[in-house]
Formats: C-alpha cells, structure tokens, sequence
C-alpha cells in the first residue's frame, strides 16, 4: 500500500465470487473507498453454473461438500429451508442476496474484467480495465479464484497427441450426457473426480477410477450428522479433534483398501480431504472399477480421460 496516501486509500477488488464479495462487505461497512470488478454479469464466480463469462468449473449435478453450517457467512446464515449439503443454484442465490442484504451492489461493476496490474515506484497501483480504460488505486486485492484455470498432466501422458477418443478436463464437463454410453476413465481423487466418476457410473457403459497416489475418502453424515460438524469443532484442540476425527473415520468406512482404492500414504488432515458418500457405494457395488495411475494412451480404446482440479 502506498505510504503517503490518506487514512482512506482507494482499493480496487478483482472478482466477486465468495471472497470479492465478503472483502467489499468488510471494506463497504468501514466506509474504504473501493471499486469491485467483476468478468461476469452477477456475483457468484465458480458457483454459477453456465457463467456468461465461460470460466465456472460447477456442473450440473454439484452440491457443496462442506456442510452449510460451515460454509456460511457468520454474520449472514443461510436459509434454514437449505439443505446440509446444498446445490450450486442455491449457492449462488445466497451469495446474491448477501450482496444485497448488506447493500454494496452498485460498487460492483459486471461484465468488467482487469487486464493488468502494474505497480508504480510510489506504491500505488495502475489498473487496465478490459474497457480500456485506465486507473489508479493505493491497494489492489486479488479474489479471481483459481477453478477458472484447468492444469492438465505435466509431462502429458504418452501417447496423448495421437489417442483416438475424447480427452476432456472436469473444467469441460456439464452433465451426464458428456458420458451416456461411454467407456469412461476419470483420473483423481479429489472431489469433482468423485462426483464425475458418479455421474458416469449411472450413464457411462464402463466406469474405471484411476489415481496416482491414495486419498481418505469422508462420508458427508456421521453418526446422523455432517461430518464436519461433529469432527470440526473449533473449540476442540487440533492435538485431540484429528486423532477423534480419524478414528470416525476408521470406524465409518474402514480402509481404503477394502474398496480396491490405493491406500493413502498420509494421515487424515495432513492433506485436502476427499468428501463423498455415494463413491464408495459405487464403488462396492461394482459400477465403479479402481484402477492404478494412467501409464500412456495408446492411441486405440476410446476413453474420456478427466483430471480433478478443484477444493470446494
């Protein structure tokens, strides 16, 4: 931030999904002068499916897989007539009607995008806004988010620029119907991968799960309830809530191993969590078959190849 600027700096917010628009509530409500820009025509980023803007990753099936209770504003519940896990559609509605619950909406400029951010010798910022237009603040925060940008394999694999059937990142899929009636290999165990694996299960002809390393998979209910209520009290110490989570864990699901995936060579909490209920059913039930990382393509089976990018 510039040093020779006022106790009031101009502040400029990149995006308005969760974190563009909980930073211009705080900034709006201590009267920070800012201007929010947003590539979109609404609020909502990645959670709006078709985003006019072509960068959400959601699809039609997606739900949160963090409970509502843990994923709300504190100052801003969400409706009580939600459910614990809710859609993507409803998500976005109440992002929306934070933004005008706490009246900041005419400070958000849609369908606006920042081409670049370049800072000056005195510490402000210049900013070129996708209109051309060019402009000036003391502070700049960053809130793009990052499912807007797919990665893929890196070294591909071999064989991927002569495979004859689809190869189609999660940040590409919309609904089953991408999937009807196709041998179908998702790679990844992070949770669009779960929920892309259990979408082709019910529509694909063939469904194989492969992955390079082992994750812990986390049922959404335990003992009745969302899992990250019981073993995600804040209150409780880190040293006694991760040993009590993991044993609920153990004690829910069992190993991995039993379901044919690979074991994890980490600890639950020692890395992104995997939530999903309905994989391990499928899982069991034989319409998801595990397999081991991908070695090449060989140019011949067609396949959709599928890797998982987000954290929701």
């Amino acid at each position: 931030m510039n040093t020779t600027t006022t106790s009031n700096p101009r502040v400029i917010i990149i995006g308005a999904g969760s974190s563009g628009i909980a930073t211009a509530k705080v900034m709006h409500e201590r009267g920070i002068e800012f201007d929010s820009f947003e590539l979109s025509d609404r609020v909502g980023g990645n959670w709006v499916f078709g985003n006019n803007n072509g960068l959400s990753a959601s699809y039609r099936s997606l739900h949160i897989n963090t409970s509502r209770e843990r994923m709300e504003f504190s100052d801003f519940p969400m409706p009580d007539h939600l459910p614990d896990f809710a859609r993507h559609d409803q998500i976005a509605a109440y992002f929306d009607a934070y933004v005008d619950h706490f009246a900041f909406r005419d400070r958000i400029s849609f369908n606006t995008g920042v081409e670049h951010v370049e800072r000056r010798h005195d510490g402000s910022f210049k900013v070129r806004l996708s209109t051309g237009e060019t402009r000036e603040y003391d502070a700049v925060v960053v809130a793009n988010g990052h499912h807007w940008d797919p990665r893929w394999p890196e070294p591909a694999f071999p064989g991927a620029d002569t495979f004859a059937g689809e190869q189609m990142h999660s940040h590409s899929y919309t609904d089953e119907s991408q999937l009807e009636g196709k041998r179908v290999v998702v790679l990844g165990m992070g949770n669009s991968a779960m929920d892309i694996a259990v979408d082709a299960s019910y529509h694909a002809k063939e469904t194989y799960l492969a992955a390079r390393r082992g994750a812990h998979i986390v049922p959404k209910y335990i003992f009745g309830r969302p899992f990250d209520q019981p073993a995600g009290r804040g209150r409780i110490p880190a040293w006694l809530r991760w040993p009590i989570a993991r044993a609920m864990i153990k004690a829910t699901t069992g190993p991995m191993t039993r379901y044919g995936l690979q074991a994890p060579d980490h600890k639950f909490a020692q890395a992104h969590p995997t939530i999903s209920s309905r994989i391990l059913d499928r899982l069991a039930h034989g319409a998801v078959t595990p397999k081991p990382n991908i070695a090449k393509l060989d140019g011949k089976p067609r396949a959709l190849h599928r890797r998982h990018q987000r954290r929701r």
